[in-house]
């Protein structure tokens, strides 16, 4: 009796532990989607000034009408909110690219899914390559 309930016990265990593998393994599951979007969520800048281009990031969210929450320059990362109709968050996280260039990820979502739109990162990094050129040349 006292062998049936330690081998029934080891089973539930066996079975609880092979449970485990198989989440672990659908949550580290990358799948092309993924992939896609965090290539069109991503540029190369050739600069290593991180500091200006965070300061130039957070300049091109608020011409984009978003409030800023948080910016962490060592961890080379910002987050904000646009409030209007819809609620849109953002978070664009900075990071050298070998020794020659920084680069750029913006991770934007709505209702707490991600924004897959082309078009929405196209405009942010199309304002912030912009943005980027002003400052290099000193204009205001």
């Amino acid at each position: 009796m006292k062998i049936s309930r330690i081998w029934t016990a080891v089973i539930a265990i066996l079975i609880g532990l092979s449970g485990c593998g198989t989440s672990k393994n659908h949550l580290l599951k990358i799948d092309e989607s993924q992939v896609q979007l965090r290539s069109i969520q991503t540029r190369a800048f050739d600069t290593t000034e991180k500091n200006k281009m965070l300061r130039t990031v957070i300049t091109t969210l608020q011409d984009f009408d978003y409030v800023l929450d948080k910016a962490d320059a060592t961890l080379g990362m910002i987050s904000a909110t646009k409030l209007d109709k819809h609620q849109y968050r953002i978070t664009v996280t900075v990071r050298p690219r070998g020794e020659t260039q920084l680069l750029v990820r913006a991770n934007v979502q709505y209702k707490k899914k991600a924004v897959k739109d082309l078009i929405v990162y196209q405009n942010f990094f199309t304002s912030l390559a912009k943005s980027i050129f002003l400052t290099a040349h000193e204009v205001d």
